[in-house]
């Protein structure tokens, strides 16, 4: 009966885990914790040359919850304009 109790408070705090991830505020800093992350690596990208950039964050809420980014290649116009401009292209 112990093996029984131990994994029904397990789940328990697993549910405790997820409930804590769905908060508004958490969710609204992963926001913008990742859009700045995703700022400063475009930012190294470009500074490297790169022809590569993020062009997209997923965010999974889960257990454990991820950040995904979606990462694409830049087309020679939009570098073309980047350097003239002195944007940022995507």
């Amino acid at each position: 009966m112990a093996l029984f109790d131990k994994a029904k408070e397990l789940s328990g705090k697993v549910l405790d885990k997820t409930m804590a991830f769905s908060s508004d505020e958490l969710i609204a800093d992963t926001i913008i914790m990742s859009m700045k992350k995703q700022e400063k690596v475009n930012a190294i990208l470009k500074q490297r040359g790169s022809n590569y950039r993020i062009t997209g964050v997923d965010l999974e809420m889960g257990v454990p919850p991820k950040m995904i980014f979606g990462v694409r290649r830049i087309s020679e116009e939009a570098q073309a304009l980047e350097k003239r401009d002195g944007g940022v292209a995507e």
